[in-house]
């Protein structure tokens, strides 16, 4: 919001917004007119930078303001920052004895994080606001039930064990606890105290609303009954905007139940009398003055009124007041004493006016209709310069009143920033008045003292308290303010049994609070000055802002302990496979489908029908086709396609797996991997090399010779020396040893295939084969760098085959696509599909090529991201980071560190020594995926969307994340939880 201002300055600007993409904030871009494209496509976690200027080039301007604010913002508080969580989890590791959780995040996100908070049992202090009035109850009601505070929404300022909290002054401890549903009323009110030599321990904000018929005071009763069982407390002083009169009857009930003596203000009341032990005062200032006379154990006067020293100034009887406040408690104030003074109709709440009456009017520019998409006026002048301009420009104006509210939290010189603008308007209207009352202390950051002197240097008239401001504003038109004498006559209700205090409360109340402060990283500034403890939280919308998915991942929560067992027996049986390389055989000895009558081929990915197939795919089932002998020509096979007399399956549904197009035909030669866990089976046709292959859509005559090969020579030839190992070969060791030397096994294979070739090279040569036979299947194997991916994808379905049976919970089982949909499966679901439209990679392209040739994603390669490899664990191999567009080591590391965010564990089998032995990730966590937003990384090469084309590249690309979404919103119904 600062940031905009300073936009907003640049000349060239008519005006911009720069804001987070939620809801909320496109709905204040709308109201503005400056609601582009872009920004509707913007989500929570986007930075929207909207500029309305006649300068086309404006953004070469703005750009370069934005990066330098971003980087002196992350370099003052790079500290704070290296040691921020950005989830719950990691805040309560960073500081398990928290206590209290303070927000200041956007309000549409508010009431479900702060319902986790309280479930973690934390109390909350809310500086957000714009939370339904149904969800205040309910959050109440739960703090209640829990023993918790929930202090807000709405709540600006809190002192909690003499530590200051969000806007809160510096005031000194001493023995008055207050409870406030005011933030500014709480300043003023505590400020004076210490001004006139008492102090505060506790001063416990509880949002505006907590008095109103709905809320109840729900959080009012128990503060007031936890400082009447606060042993330091001698005092209780109660601040409260006008409340529902049912409800103010019951606080009263509740102090005149109480031990300890009270002083209560409810604005918008003259009482004419104090009731019982309930001392009634008019003014904020009386309050203070009470509350300290009882601290004293001094007689409570009949009269704190005291008369301002009249001006020798007098205004035209035409001319009115405007007041223009940052505080909506002291504009309440400003608005009763003038309406009172005058006879006017009282207070409003109307377009932010507390007072429009006669042409006299107060103003909160604290009001939300001012705040929205804005700073708050304590924070930034903009709005009031403006409203000083506009009643300046209002002949009728006399006097301009004002407050300067000082303290952590609050503009660093508000004095300074207004003062150029008093200058100005005096220029034009030299008779115009102001007068100010400042909220403060001479400890405060900006320093009351000083503050005052330099308003009254600029012939400001200040006033010691907003009361007296007032007075002072209205004697300048001739009118006086009195105070009638009031006693104390006998309170008529009846009194109750006080409830006892919740354990929690008074611990807190006894302790120095230890907080996670989730939004404004400013907040943590007056905790730690005064020897609190906090922790950032850099909070984000979970499930990036998407409403129905919060909703599904808070009632998810109920049910965690269930999940996580669950998720562990999946995860266990991933972590303890036994992958044994055992045979090579043709596809359709060990698929039945394939023995069927129908000509069928298997493909990659979810199921799709010809019609749909891209480019590529098309291309491979020509080529199988031809291999297979059932056609001579591309335009044969489409005949038979079209005569539906070739069906396809997803190799996925029987055990399989293939590369890319993932075409596999009868008598193409499959490796079989055995997991020794249970017996289950993978599948993978064998890699073909690099150029002119049938994976990535060609099928000429040299690609169908390779085939060939494969099927006569390759494969009875490895078939042959893996006989020789009764064992077969434990590719978990393999894949362990592989990893240790730089193999991710996706786009880097080079270790693991010529670890291969080591272990089957001596049951080669043994074998009674043709020598030149021999000779190139030796040679094929030393050039085919990426010769054991296929071996890897085989290894990981059958991993995954066997994690999958009788499983349940939120772990992944499958990731694959086939050029038009990403498909994800996951533990809970066994077979069914979730399905979204799949990206096209990013990375680098060979000399002629670019984006545009690029197919969308294919291929059941993804197994290997399934289990932890792959682009999972690109720390692994970071020169593939370099051939895939994505960088050096630090971005390598970046990438696995943020998947691990996103699984529920790490595979000790696997360790990488480049991330410090630990091992790779273990079970992709479908809940941690929504939540983060973060989506699993996939190594993976690049087809040409043409058939017959080939490889044009390598790169890296996104699983989609509506996949991930369906799958959750599935599982969450299979546990009875409504989603609509």
């Amino acid at each position: 919001m600062l940031l905009t201002n300073r936009i907003n300055d640049l000349q060239a600007v008519r005006m911009s917004q720069i804001m987070m993409g939620t809801n909320a904030n496109k709905d204040i871009l709308d109201n503005t007119k400056l609601l582009t494209d872009e920004a509707k496509a913007a989500s929570p976690n986007d930075l929207m930078i909207v500029v309305d200027s006649d300068q086309s080039d404006i953004m070469d301007q703005v750009l370069p303001e934005i990066e330098q604010f971003l980087e002196d913002l992350s370099s003052t508080g790079s500290e704070e920052k290296a040691k921020a969580a950005t989830s719950w989890q990691e805040a309560l590791d960073n500081l398990p004895e928290a206590n209290m959780a303070l927000f200041s995040i956007p309000g549409e996100y508010g009431a479900a994080e702060m319902e986790t908070a309280l479930k973690k049992g934390l109390h909350v202090f809310s500086f957000t606001d714009n939370i339904s009035i149904e969800d205040e109850v309910r959050l109440k009601q739960m703090a209640h039930e829990k023993g918790l505070l929930m202090m807000g929404p709405d709540c600006g300022t809190g002192i909690i064990s003499s530590i200051p909290i969000a806007f809160t002054n510096v005031v000194v401890p001493g023995n008055i606890g207050v409870v406030g549903a005011s933030g500014t009323g709480i300043q003023e009110v505590t400020t004076i105290i210490d001004r006139l030599g008492n102090g505060v321990v506790h001063a416990i904000g509880t949002g505006g609303r907590d008095l109103s018929d709905k809320v109840g005071a729900t959080t009012m009763k128990d503060a007031i009954v936890a400082l009447e069982n606060y042993e330091p407390t001698d005092v209780i002083c109660v601040i409260s905007k006008p409340p529902a009169k049912e409800v103010r009857d019951e606080v009263v009930q509740l102090l005149q139940s109480i031990t300890k003596p009270v002083v209560a203000i409810f604005l918008g009341e003259k009482p004419i009398a104090h009731e019982g032990k309930v001392y009634l005062a008019h003014t904020l200032e009386e309050t203070a003055k009470i509350a300290v006379d009882l601290a004293n154990e001094t007689a409570v006067k009949k009269n704190y009124f005291e008369a301002v020293a009249k001006s020798t100034t007098t205004l035209a009887k035409d001319r009115v007041i405007k007041g223009l406040y940052s505080g909506g408690t002291l504009a309440a104030e400003a608005g009763m004493l003038i309406s009172e003074a005058l006879g006017l109709e009282g207070l409003v709440k109307k377009e932010g006016y507390v007072l429009k009456s006669h042409g006299y009017d107060v103003i909160d520019l604290g009001d939300d209709i001012y705040t929205q998409g804005k700073p708050h006026p304590m924070i930034d002048p903009e709005v009031r310069i403006k409203k000083i301009q506009e009643s300046a420009a209002d002949e009728s104006t006399g006097v301009i009143l004002l407050d300067i509210v000082l303290g952590y939290g609050a503009h660093e010189d508000m004095v300074g920033a207004l003062l150029p603008t008093i200058k100005k308007v005096r220029e034009s209207r030299p008779d115009l008045q102001f007068v100010a009352t400042v909220v403060g202390t001479d400890k405060d950051p900006q320093n009351y003292q000083k503050a005052v002197q330099r308003l009254q240097e600029n012939q400001i008239l200040v006033a010691e308290s907003n009361a007296k401001a007032v007075q002072l504003a209205l004697s300048l038109k001739g009118i006086s303010l009195t105070e009638e004498d009031k006693v104390v006559v006998p309170y008529q209700g009846t009194t109750i049994e006080v409830p006892k205090a919740s354990s929690k409360v008074m611990e807190l109340l006894n302790s120095k609070p230890r907080i996670i402060n989730v939004g404004l990283q400013s907040f943590n500034q007056s905790v730690q000055a005064f020897d609190g403890k906090s922790t950032q939280f850099n909070w984000k919308p979970r499930a990036s802002g998407n409403k129905k998915m919060i909703k599904i991942l808070n009632a998810l929560e109920e049910h965690a302990e269930q999940i996580d067992t669950e998720n562990q027996k999946v995860m266990n049986k991933i972590k303890n496979a036994q992958p044994f390389l055992t045979d090579v055989v043709p596809a359709k000895r060990v698929i039945p489908e394939l023995n069927e009558s129908t000509k069928t081929l298997l493909h990659a990915g979810p199921p799709i029908t010809w019609k749909e197939m891209t480019g590529p795919m098309k291309g491979s089932v020509v080529g199988a086709a031809i291999f297979e002998g059932w056609a001579t020509s591309e335009k044969e096979v489409i005949a038979l396609i079209e005569s539906n007399q070739i069906r396809f399956i997803p190799c996925h549904h029987v055990h399989a797996v293939g590369p890319m197009g993932g075409i596999t035909s009868a008598n193409m030669p499959v490796f079989v991997v055995e997991n020794r866990l249970d017996g289950s089976k993978g599948y993978c046709t064998m890699n073909e090399g690099i150029g002119k292959v049938l994976r990535f859509g060609a099928f000429s005559q040299e690609v169908i010779d390779r085939l060939n090969w494969m099927r006569d020579i390759l494969g009875p030839t490895l078939s042959g020396a893996l006989k020789q190992n009764k064992n077969g070969l434990n590719l978990s060791v393999l894949i362990a040893r592989s990893i240790t030397m730089g193999d991710e096994f996706h786009q880097r294979n080079f270790a693991a295939s010529l670890n291969f070739l080591r272990e089957i090279a001596p049951l080669i040569v043994p074998l009674s084969m043709d020598e030149q036979d021999k000779q190139d299947v030796m040679k094929f194997l030393a050039d085919t760098d990426q010769f054991f991916l296929n071996i890897m994808m085989a290894a990981g379905k059958s991993i995954v085959d066997c994690a999958r049976k009788d499983a349940k919970g939120t772990i992944v089982t499958t990731l694959t696509r086939n050029g038009v949909d990403f498909g994800v499966r996951i533990a809970e679901s066994a077979d069914e599909w979730y399905t979204a439209p799949v990206n096209v990679p990013k990375g680098l392209y060979f000399t002629g090529f670019s984006e545009e040739n690029g197919n969308p994603d294919m291929g059941d390669s993804a197994i290997t991201e399934t289990i932890g490899v792959g682009g999972m664990a690109m720390v692994a191999a970071p020169g593939v980071t370099r051939f895939v567009g994505a960088g050096g080591f630090q971005d390598a590391l970046a990438i696995s560190n943020e998947m691990a965010e996103i699984s529920a564990g790490q595979n000790p089998t696997w360790t990488i020594p480049t991330w410090d032995f630990r091992g790779t990730c273990l079970g992709i966590d479908i809940r941690k995926v929504v939540e983060t937003g973060i989506t699993p990384l996939i190594n993976t090469g690049i087809a040409h969307k043409e058939a017959g084309i080939g490889q044009i590249g390598a790169g890296t690309v996104r699983a989609p994340l509506a996949c991930f979404e369906k799958a959750l919103e599935a599982y969450a119904q299979s546990l009875g939880i409504e989603t609509n």
